[in-house]
């Protein structure tokens, strides 16, 4: 049985990266793993950031931002919390980029919940049928989350948001079940 040595390019590690966001020893570990087939690599570092969100899913994310998102000449407004395990975490740019990103997401798709857990079956029915998407389309809220997570090496969690629209009858405002603090 043959091994077959695979170089890896600081060149390939540097755009799986720029594509990815992961730590470069990540992308390298990955590119390897995937005998330097660029896409598996992305699968790989996927799996890995699911696996990374979920050992830290348990965690109490009681730090984070407030932000809000102006849009379509101030006709539609977002304020969302979005928290995280430290404030250090909460100050970097990866997390302001998320907070961001999510604001966006929510001034666009209008969504009603927090959690998939919360969303009544009627509900649950209907936005089967809307993919909702940010920048990239193949990547949902959850993903994203998930892959900051894997990223930034804390729990994070959308706590609540509330999206106003000038002229709606009401707005939404969806507010998530209080996690449960250790004692």
């Amino acid at each position: 049985m043959s091994t077959t040595t695979v170089n890896i390019s600081a060149a390939q590690v540097k755009e799986l990266r720029e594509k990815t966001g992961a730590p470069m020893m990540d992308c390298k570990q990955a590119l390897t793993e995937a005998k330097g087939d660029f896409e598996q690599a992305v699968v790989v570092l996927r799996k890995k950031g699911v696996s990374v969100a979920a050992k830290k899913a348990t965690r109490v994310t009681s730090e984070g931002s407030v932000a809000s998102y102006i849009h379509a000449g101030g006709k539609i407004g977002v304020l969302v919390e979005i928290n995280c395990e430290s404030d250090f975490v909460a100050r970097t740019d990866d997390f302001k980029e998320l907070v961001h990103d999510i604001a966006m997401h929510i001034a666009a798709s209008d969504p009603k919940y927090v959690r998939k857990e919360d969303v009544t079956a009627a509900d649950f029915a209907r936005e089967k049928e809307i993919y909702l998407s940010l920048k990239d389309p193949t990547i949902s809220i959850s993903q994203l989350i998930t892959t900051k997570i894997g990223k930034l090496g804390e729990n994070i969690s959308v706590r609540r948001f509330a999206r106003f629209k000038v002229g709606d009858a009401g707005e939404t405002i969806a507010i998530s079940k209080p996690e449960q603090k250790p004692e």
